[in-house]
C-alpha cells in the first residue's frame, strides 16, 4: 500500500510558466522562500486581481519551485522557453504525487508502449484505480475530480506532451537540462515522455 497522502491542491492553476519564472527570479534575489512569498504577496508580482488568488498562486508556485535546486533554479530563469516548462512539469511532479504518478504510469507508459494518445478515460481508470489505495481520493466530489482532470490536461498540454487533439507529443530535453536531471540522479527522467534509455 502506498502511505504517502496525495496532495490535490493544483487546482490553482495549471502549469503557471510565466508567473513561476517571476517567483524563481525573486527566490534567487532574495535567498529565501519567506521573503518571497511576503513580497510577491505585498506587491502584488503576479498582477492577480483578488488577494485571495495571489496568495492561492503564489503559495502553489512556492510549494513547487522549492522542490528544484538553486542550480535548476538558475537554469529555469535562463533556460528556452520549452526547458521552463519541462522543469516547471519536474517541480510539479516533485511536489504532487498524484501527478508524478499519472506521469509514470500513464503519460509515459503510453507513449513507450506506442499508444499515440491519451484521454480523459485513461485520467479516470488511473483516478479509480488510485482511490483503493489513497481514501483521501473518495472524498473528492464529482466536480473536483473533472477541475483535476481538466487543469492537468491542460499542464500537459501547456508542456508540450499532448497536442490539441491529445496526441502524444515526445519530449525534446536540450543537454542542460538533461545534465541537470543525470547529476540529480535521473530519476526525473520517468516524467517525461522519452523512450526508455534517454538517461
Amino acid at each position: 500500500m502506498d502511505s504517502q497522502k496525495y496532495n490535490m491542491s493544483f487546482t490553482a492553476g495549471a502549469l503557471l510558466q510565466s508567473e513561476s519564472v517571476t517567483i524563481a527570479k525573486l527566490y534567487l534575489e532574495l535567498g529565501s522562500w519567506n521573503e518571497v512569498k511576503d513580497k510577491a504577496i505585498a506587491n502584488n508580482v503576479l498582477q492577480s486581481r483578488a488577494v485571495s488568488t495571489l496568495k492561492r498562486i503564489s503559495y502553489e508556485i512556492i510549494s513547487r519551485l522549492s522542490t528544484l535546486t538553486s542550480e535548476e533554479l538558475i537554469l529555469l530563469v535562463n533556460s528556452s522557453h520549452k526547458d521552463q516548462a519541462y522543469l516547471i512539469w519536474m517541480a510539479v511532479c516533485r511536489h504532487h504525487k498524484f501527478i508524478a504518478d499519472f506521469a509514470t504510469e500513464v503519460l509515459r507508459e503510453r507513449f513507450i508502449t506506442f499508444k499515440p494518445d491519451l484521454q480523459y478515460s485513461d485520467f479516470d481508470v488511473f483516478f479509480n484505480r488510485k482511490c483503493d489505495w489513497h481514501s483521501e481520493l473518495d472524498g473528492l466530489s464529482i466536480s473536483t475530480k473533472k477541475k483535476l482532470r481538466q487543469v492537468l490536461f491542460k499542464m500537459l498540454r501547456e508542456a508540450d506532451f499532448l497536442d490539441g487533439k491529445n496526441n502524444i507529443q515526445a519530449t525534446i530535453l536540450s543537454p542542460r537540462l538533461l545534465d541537470v536531471i543525470e547529476r540529480s540522479g535521473g530519476r526525473d527522467i520517468m516524467y517525461f515522455t522519452v523512450s526508455e534509455n534517454a538517461v
